[in-house]
This record gives C-alpha cells, sequence and structure tokens, in this order.
C-alpha cells in the first residue's frame, strides 16, 4: 500500500529552569528549535517556521516506508515521537511516545534514528531552541500520521516492473502439481558436493514477463549453502519460461511475481542422518513457532532453540527466535539472533531493527 504521511506539530514551548551551562531539557522555551533548510530566508519568523515543519514532513515521507505488517492488518493512526535537540544542532534520545503496533513505531524511530547522520552528511543542523537570547536543550513532539491508500498497479524493483493489482493472477500451466514437479525435474546437487551431505531450502521471487519469461528477482539462501547451491536453484526456476500464464490487468497480459521454493537433499546412506536432522530441526521450528503464537513464549523460544542447536547458522531459525525475543522485548537476545541472521542473508526489516535494539 502508499503511504500517505502527515504530522502535524505541537507546540514547542520550554520552561526555564537553572542558569548558565544549564543541561535542562525545556518543554517550552521563546524560539522554537527548526528543522534546517529555512533559516536563509528573508521572511518572517512565522514563516521560517512553517517552511521548517514542511521539511521535517519531507524528511519523514522520503524515508519512511510503510511497514509490511502494517499493511497487512490495515493498521492506520497516529506514531508520536519525541527526541531532544540539542545546543549543538544533533538530535539525541529519540523516543517513541505512541505506538500504533504493526511496526509503525519501530520504522518511525529508525527515520528519527538515522536523521542526524543525513544531517552530517548534508553539512546541516537544526536550528536550536533559546531562551533569554542563549542556545539551550529541546524537547520536541512529532506526532506522525500512517495511513493506508489504494496501492499502485505496480512497483518498481530495480530495472523492473513488477505488478501488484491485476485482474487474473500469474499462473503455471498445470497448477502448483506441475509447476513443483518442473522444478525438481531441473534441479540439481552441486557434482562438487555431492559427498558434502548438505541439505536446505532456497526462497525466490521469480518475475514473470508478458511473454512468460522468468528472472529471479531475490533469493533467500537460509541454509547458506552457497552460490553453486544458489546457481542450481536460479537455473531450475529459469527451466519454467514459456510454461507460464502471464497476469492479466485490464485487459492487457503484465508482469507480476510468484514466490517459490526448492529444496535440496544429498543422495546416500551417509547423509540420512544430516537429512534427518534437516526434518526434525524444521519441525521443531514449526512447533516453536505455533507454540509463542499460542502465548505459549518459553515453550516456543525452546522448540525454536532445540532447531537451533541442530543448525545453529540457519537463518530462518534465528529470525524466528529473534522475531520472539523481540516481542518479549529481550532485546539483547533479539540482537544476538539478528546479528547472525546478517552474516547469512539480506532482510531488510533486520537491518532496519539492529539500529535500534542493539547497544
Amino acid at each position: 500500500m502508499k503511504l500517505l504521511l502527515t504530522f502535524f506539530f505541537l507546540t514547542i514551548s520550554f520552561l526555564a529552569f537553572g542558569q548558565s551551562e544549564d543541561t535542562t531539557v525545556y518543554k517550552a522555551t521563546e524560539v522554537m528549535p527548526r528543522f534546517p533548510g529555512c533559516e536563509e530566508l528573508d521572511t518572517t519568523v512565522a514563516a521560517k517556521n512553517q517552511c521548517a515543519q514542511t521539511a521535517l514532513l519531507m524528511f519523514f515521507n522520503r524515508n519512511i516506508a510503510y511497514p509490511e505488517q502494517a499493511r497487512k492488518e490495515n493498521i492506520e493512526g497516529t506514531v508520536v515521537l519525541s527526541f531532544v535537540v540539542e545546543k549543538d544542532g544533533y538530535i539525541s534520545n529519540p523516543l517513541v511516545v505512541k505506538d500504533i503496533g504493526g511496526g509503525c513505531g519501530v520504522e518511525a524511530l529508525r527515520v528519527a534514528s538515522g536523521m542526524n547522520q543525513a544531517l552530517k552528511d548534508a553539512n546541516l543542523t537544526w536550528m536550536p531552541g533559546k531562551n533569554g537570547g542563549k542556545t539551550v536543550r529541546a524537547q520536541v513532539n512529532v506526532p506522525i500520521k500512517f495511513k493506508l491508500q489504494d496501492p499502485p498497479d505496480f512497483v518498481i524493483i530495480g530495472y523492473d516492473t513488477v505488478y501488484v493489482v491485476f485482474d487474473d493472477s500469474l499462473t503455471f500451466s498445470g497448477g502448483e502439481e506441475a509447476l513443483i514437479a518442473t522444478l525438481a525435474g531441473n534441479l540439481h546437487y552441486p557434482v562438487d558436493y555431492k559427498d558434502s551431505c548438505r541439505v536446505g531450502a532456497m526462497d525466490m521471487t521469480l518475475r514473470v514477463d508478458r511473454q512468460g519469461y522468468v528472472k529471479v528477482i531475490d533469493l533467500a539462501d537460509y541454509w547458506n549453502l552457497g552460490w553453486e547451491f544458489q546457481w542450481e536453484a536460479i537455473k531450475a526456476a529459469s527451466a519454467t519460461y514459456r510454461q507460464w500464464n502471464p497476469a492479466v490487468r485490464n485487459g492487457k497480459t503484465v508482469p507480476s511475481s510468484y514466490n517459490i521454493s526448492v529444496r535440496f537433499t544429498p543422495e546416500g546412506a551417509q547423509c540420512q542422518q544430516q537429512i534427518d536432522s534437516y526434518n526434525k530441526a524444521n519441525a521443531l521450528a514449526g512447533e516453536g513457532s505455533a507454540l509463542f503464537n499460542e502465548g505459549k513464549q518459553e515453550e516456543g523460544i525452546l522448540k525454536l532453540s532445540e532447531a537451533i542447536e541442530l543448525f545453529p547458522d540457519n537463518a530462518n531459525f534465528l529470525y524466528l527466535r529473534g522475531q520472539a525475543y523481540l516481542n518479549m522485548d529481550r532485546k539483547d537476545e533479539a540482537c544476538a539472533d539478528f546479528q547472525k541472521v546478517r552474516t547469512t542473508v539480506f532482510i531488510n526489516l533486520v537491518n532496519q531493527i539492529i539500529p535500534l535494539i542493539c547497544k
């Protein structure tokens, strides 16, 4: 869904406590802090304040991405952020004062947390608040409104157009079973690794164009199998070309995407124990997730941890446990899991969360 981002500034005023070298954080002041970009205007203070409010709106609007969870759950509302504009023109102590869930608070906080670096890169700073002509530390509250609108028909991924709204969806000729059989028939275990007993699965997102040609636009190697396995997965997916019924929008075929998974299973009796461990770990992870969602949090964590003991570097299991820890506000443990995930696979949400929860 498209993000319509608006916010309304709370009145910033300052209460005076203390004298010179004051380190008090004021909630009201004679001169309000202003976001940079408007100080050179030859106009009134009121106009500069309005310009600064618009500039801050643009900063959040350009950097916030509507969280996937919030889109799926149709969450809308206002997140309120609070931070301190320091005497040097940078901000500190960004906090979520009011959250609406669905990852909106986390996303707003992520953008606020990156503000200082963005200002440094642009050689800009806030104009700090002032009392009696003296620069003071000032608290600013910023309500940010998240509102869903009808999504556009398509998105741009890299250089590719991918439709997300269509009248007839993309399908594989012969159905899902035929797709599974086609992938299995074209997926080959790398010859150089036939004795390695490596086992695991990969998720891929395919882009299928109007003529049914296939391109892999995303691949997640959660099991860290390596590029040789990734290449075989891409070849198997590409071999499905011209076997698709493209999506249709307004009477025309359009490019769209399709998510698939492929599994690499070694052959030979010497690898059976590894295969059994793979199946057991997946079952444990499934049980753990189900228990956690049922409110049995500690039991769910234990099951996920058992799966991780079998495959310590599996990014999928670590990601699931990291989410569970985060939901329990156990940030240090969530940080440790997400840090390990990042060494194996790129997940945008993980990269956004790490700076917020890791000390």
